[in-house]
């Protein structure tokens, strides 16, 4: 009797060490982190994209030039997007107070922002018409103007809702022979978030980039306007002083 109790009190004691064990390995196991969500910035869409070519008959008439491209328009060169302090990586910041920039920790960008920007502002100036060619760097191409650009800004700001996203893009136009600056101006535009999380973020930093393309493509056509009239005029000098 006493040996069966003892066996049945071993048996009992095995079992409670080996379900011990199993419990210290399940605490010792890793929790599964879910696979980050990876995000484009492209303005939206193709097709969004293609909408700034239609801006309204006031805008494009200030914007462009008044007739098509002739032999006297500017080729621009686009140098590649700088990224400011803290922007010059795929993670996606967003902001809760003042000065203290935060990451989402499962969602990111498929590239940097200023990578991603890069050809939205080519293909944006392309259709701008005020140009006869835009090209990027690196490029052996001769161009008259030059747009150098750096993201200041692209953040998730949260506090009363809705949450915004807000983007600041600076502008410097110049002339890419004498490298005078014609024109420099900072492009800030934010958009509201449809919901307050990543995703929401994301949709309204796309809606943030296909404003600031417009705003950028109406600074940079002005400019050229200007420069186009400023070298009409120094070459009818010229040919007067003959």
């Amino acid at each position: 009797m006493k040996t069966t109790q003892a066996v049945r009190c071993g048996a009992l004691a095995i079992a409670t060490v080996a379900l011990t064990g199993l419990s210290a390995c399940s605490a010792l196991k890793p929790t599964p982190v879910p696979p980050p969500a990876f995000f484009t910035l492209d303005g939206g869409s193709a097709s969004a994209l293609s909408a700034l070519s239609t801006l309204s008959a006031a805008s494009a008439a200030s914007a462009a030039l008044a007739t098509s491209v002739t032999s006297g328009a500017p080729t621009l060169l686009v140098s590649a997007p700088q990224a400011g302090a803290g922007l010059d990586s795929p993670r996606i910041i967003y902001v809760r107070q003042a000065h203290q920039l935060e990451y989402f920790a499962h969602s990111e960008w498929v590239d940097t922002p200023a990578r991603m920007l890069a050809p939205l502002i080519v293909a944006a100036l392309g259709r701008a018409g005020a140009f006869r060619a835009v090209v990027a760097t690196p490029t052996a191409a001769k161009a008259d103007l030059r747009l150098d650009t750096e993201i200041v800004r692209l953040q998730h700001e949260f506090g009363a809702p809705p949450s915004h996203v807000r983007l600041t893009l600076r502008a410097t136009l110049s002339d890419n022979t004498t490298r005078q600056v014609l024109a420099q101006m900072d492009l800030d535009h934010s958009a509201d978030a449809a919901s307050e999380d990543a995703y929401g973020g994301v949709v309204a930093a796309n809606h943030a980039t296909r404003v600031m393309l417009q705003t950028l493509v109406v600074f940079c056509s002005q400019a050229a306007q200007r420069w186009q009239a400023a070298e009409s005029a120094a070459a009818k000098r010229a040919v007067g002083r003959l």
